[in-house]
């Protein structure tokens, strides 16, 4: 596809997997960026597993099933930071996006191989609502996915039902929305899944021999305000693409009330 039609498939289906954004050198740089986040955590007792809990698997497979995910991985490796701001990243986000795009968050997500924990279809627009529905997720890829290890699996055009109400505010019902019922969009390393935070999905657990590494970044239109007092960030508002036209409102307020 060229980019018009990029643009033409994510507003009609509310994803596109854009090929080959990173390079095979890039690629290589964001993987060691990985294991040095999973060492160093684990160096400082940080290094936990994380699984969705509830009741769309049987409780003996939840247990067996592992999931490793930091957030702000750009704050930790400077190849993240790179990446978040990309040339060929910008150009897409300013097309999905429009011509102001800053950056929400980052997180890394790896799947073991054998183990490696299933995510069950939800949108991700319960964790950061915000007005104009902007946010889009850019999953970067570092490994080959496919359905034998977990790829990404989506629910094309699902973005225009709006928000649903989620279990617990985690998942969909997955009687209602199971996760065989998802597009798979198996992508090879270096591409590039967007998707709107309305857009459904979710993966099914890694049953392969091969480990799953992706790095995952949020955006938005900086106008887009938050309609509630969530997942904020110290870093939040870093700006990817044209200017912040609210020049009071370029980032977070916090304070520092103890030490």
């Amino acid at each position: 596809m060229n980019r018009q039609q990029e643009v033409d498939f994510y507003k009609r289906n509310g994803y596109v997997l854009v090929k080959g954004v990173f390079s095979g050198e890039e690629v290589e740089e964001m993987r060691g960026g990985v294991e040095r986040i999973i060492r160093r955590a684990a160096e400082a007792k940080r290094d936990e597993n994380a699984a969705w809990q509830g009741e769309f698997m049987p409780p003996a497979e939840l247990k067996k099933l592992v999931l490793k995910g930091f957030h702000d991985v750009h704050y930790h490796e400077a190849c993240f930071m790179r990446a978040a701001v990309q040339s060929s990243m910008a150009a897409i986000l300013s097309r999905l996006i429009g011509p102001n795009v800053h950056l929400h968050h980052s997180k890394m997500l790896v799947k073991p191989p054998e183990n490696g924990a299933a995510f069950p279809m939800h949108q991700d627009y319960p964790y950061f609502p915000h007005a104009r529905h902007t946010m889009l997720a850019a999953s970067v890829h570092l490994d080959r996915a496919d359905e034998e290890n977990g790829c990404l699996r989506v629910v094309p055009g699902s973005q225009a039902q709006g928000s649903l109400p989620h279990v617990g505010s985690y998942y969909l019902n997955h009687k209602q929305y199971p996760i065989s019922d998802g597009t798979p969009c198996p992508a090879d390393a270096g591409d590039v899944l967007f998707f709107n935070y309305l857009t459904i999905h979710g993966s099914d657990a890694n049953r392969s021999e091969r480990t799953r590494r992706n790095v995952l970044f949020q955006y938005k239109d900086p106008a887009d305000e938050p309609t509630e007092n969530v997942h904020l960030d110290w870093g939040a508002g870093l700006m990817v693409c044209g200017g912040n036209p609210r020049f009071d409102k370029v980032k977070p307020e916090f304070r520092v009330t103890g030490i």
